[in-house]
This record gives C-alpha cells, structure tokens and sequence, in this order.
C-alpha cells in the first residue's frame, strides 16, 4: 500500500527549499526558468485564489502543489463546471521519481478535494512530459483535449467523482 501523504500549507519558511527545487534539472525541464518560477511561486504566497502545499511522505518534504481557481489565465481550458479547481506539481527531490510517489499523492490530494465537494479537478501537462502524463492517468485523471495556454499547448486532463 502506498504511504499516506501530508499536503502543509507552504509558507515563507518553505521558499529556500522550493527556491532548490526549481533548479533541478528534472524540475526546470518542465517548469522552465527556476528565476522566473521562484518568482511567480513566491508571488503567490498571499494569492487567495492560489493554494500552495509542500508534499510530504512521513515527515520528508519532497514535493510542491498547487491548487488555484480557474481564472483569465485559464480561459484557454474552456467552460468549466462552477468551482472546478486546477493543480500544478512536481517532484522536488530526485530520488523520490520513478517510485510511484507522483500519482500516489496526486490520487489522494485529488481525492480529499472532491471527497470535501470539489465538483471537477483539472490539470494541462505538457503532452509531450509523458511521465507527468502517465502519472495523472494513474491517480484517476482522463484526457479531454489538447488546449492553448498562455505557455503553449497543453493536454487538459480531468479528475471527477
């Protein structure tokens, strides 16, 4: 069985080690420009419409996501269902990938979240970060359709009860 997560809210404590993670490679391949991410991430530390979470597996941080309402940034998702939320995470810590920690911890946040009335989680991987792919596929996420974003296109993909 796959160990329980703990999703703690991030606060400013947390930035150094996110600050870190941004800048590993497997991170910055995904997420791009570790500068330029730090600063949207820290950016949005008083964002309301932004939750942010360091991952934990027992009392090891090793993770970052987020979960934010849909908002202009997002239109490119098309129509979505009132309150759908969306989610955004990687994988800080290098010897935790390829383990099945990402779709363990993406299931049982995506799980908590409609357990607790969220009506639909949506996510848009690059299509081409397959391992990301694989992994929302397996915490329950189907594909809908490929989307514009303002970072180009994306693979919308949703979770629902």
């Amino acid at each position: 069985m796959a160990p329980a997560y703990t999703f703690r809210p991030m606060t400013a404590a947390d930035l150094p080690l996110v600050r870190r993670w941004l800048g590993e490679a497997h991170v910055r391949e995904w997420w791009g420009d570790p500068d330029e991410q730090f600063a949207l991430v820290s950016g949005d530390l008083d964002e309301p419409a932004m939750d942010q979470f360091i991952v934990l597996a027992g009392m090891r941080p090793f993770g970052y996501l987020q979960c934010y309402d849909l908002t202009a940034w997002n239109t490119g998702f098309g129509p979505q269902s009132e309150g759908t939320r969306g989610i955004d995470q990687f994988i800080g810590e290098s010897d935790m990938i390829g383990q099945g920690h990402g779709s363990s911890f993406i299931r049982q946040f995506a799980e908590e979240q409609l357990r607790h009335g969220l009506p639909r989680i949506v996510t848009d991987p690059d299509p081409r970060n397959r391992r990301a792919v694989r992994a929302y596929e397996k915490a329950g996420f189907v594909r809908d359709r490929m989307v514009d974003t303002p970072d180009g296109a994306a693979l919308l993909m949703v979770r629902e009860n």
